[in-house]
């Protein structure tokens, strides 16, 4: 039985004793992926994570945590620009086949194929049948990866309208995260409205038994990245897991289900 996630909780500054906490829990992770990765090599698994969410919801710190202390030649993360003109005349996920994992790797996406169900809709960048098109076929593809060996994991990462707006005016006076501000950003908080309609209609129409959405609450940055790194190790097999300390907290990170709409348990 599925528990209820809590509401959303700003990211606010945390005292040194928890900083302490997270960082020490975090090292402990770490070296459980490094165990995983140990294993996933000589076993030749292909693993395949994708990162969706809102502008500012913590993906790029999540993958940074995730690949930190892993081997940079069978790790990679892939994070796609603008498609090119013969990307737009291409069928939809050529330019995605080309990343995906191979025998022994582990790829990250910062952002995928969802691009469509998200900011293409909301900004127009596709027609309508371009989306319905995708909309019916997304899950044949991702059972095909499956089929193939691949293990497909797909997370959300959710965050309140507040906290989106708190971050993405960090970014503009933080000169170290400046390289994140982009056009997009400027229509993230205007267009707040439509991003929840579009991803309300993603996760309904693309989640499945095959391929389940993954929700996380990360409103707290640490309390994300921990639990997904949680959660991916509790769900994958290698020797040596420490099974307690990779339990994640369903609070924080739970599977999605209709129920999640219909509770109102995503941010408004």
């Amino acid at each position: 039985m599925k528990k209820k996630a809590s509401k959303l909780k700003p990211d606010v500054q945390k005292p040194l004793s928890s900083r302490k906490a997270y960082r020490n829990t975090l090292s402990k992770l770490q070296k459980q992926l490094v165990k995983l990765q140990r294993h996933f090599i000589g076993k030749n698994d292909k693993i395949l994570i994708i990162m969706e969410g809102r502008d500012a919801s913590g993906k790029d710190g999540t993958i940074k945590r995730i690949v930190q202390h892993l081997s940079p030649r069978e790790t990679r993360v892939v994070a796609l620009g603008k498609p090119s003109d013969r990307d737009n005349t291409s069928w939809y996920f050529q330019r995605y086949v080309s990343h995906l994992p191979a025998a022994q790797e582990l790829v990250l996406f910062n952002r995928s194929w969802y691009n469509r169900a998200g900011v293409e809709r909301v900004m127009d960048f596709c027609t309508e049948a371009e989306y319905e098109e995708f909309m019916s076929s997304v899950l044949d593809f991702e059972k095909m990866l499956i089929n193939s060996g691949i293990k497909l994991f797909k997370y959300y990462l959710d965050i309140s309208k507040s906290e989106q707006k708190r971050r993405l005016n960090n970014r503009k006076t933080d000169p170290l995260k400046q390289w994140k501000t982009s056009l997009i950003d400027e229509q993230a908080i205007k267009h707040w409205e439509k991003y929840t309609v579009a991803r309300n209609e993603m996760l309904a129409r693309t989640h499945n038994s095959i391929a389940p959405w993954t929700i996380v609450r990360a409103n707290n940055k640490h309390q994300a990245r921990l639990n997904i790194i949680k959660d991916l190790l509790d769900r994958l097999h290698y020797s040596g897991k420490d099974k307690k300390l990779v339990k994640p907290d369903p609070k924080i990170i739970y599977e999605f289900d209709v129920s999640t709409l219909e509770n109102d348990q995503l941010a408004k």
